[in-house]
């Protein structure tokens, strides 16, 4: 049961993240979604986009506290860690 909590979450976090990414480039960018992406990982600021989108996180890990759904929470949690491993990972590679 804990563990279904926690994946549910985790997967709530990360569907939170794309949409946070998504609805950055779509209010503030020019080009097209996949454009941008490809000049980001080109320019080398694809991690900041990805961080931007985890913003977007702050709203289901607090809903889920509010709610008493600490399981939850921490796999909101734990997408928001693995948005910082990947920016880690892009800003050393």
């Amino acid at each position: 049961m804990i563990k279904k909590e926690v994946f549910l979450g985790l997967l709530i976090g990360l569907i939170a993240n794309l949409a946070g990414i998504y609805l950055y480039i779509a209010l503030l960018s020019p080009d097209g979604l996949e454009e941008t992406i490809l000049k980001a990982r080109q320019e080398g600021f694809l991690g900041s986009i990805i961080a931007l989108g985890a913003i977007l996180n702050f709203l289901p890990f607090f809903v889920f506290l509010k709610k008493n759904q600490p399981y939850r929470s921490r796999g909101v949690l734990i997408a928001t860690l693995i948005a910082a491993i990947t920016i880690a990972f892009l800003k050393l590679y």
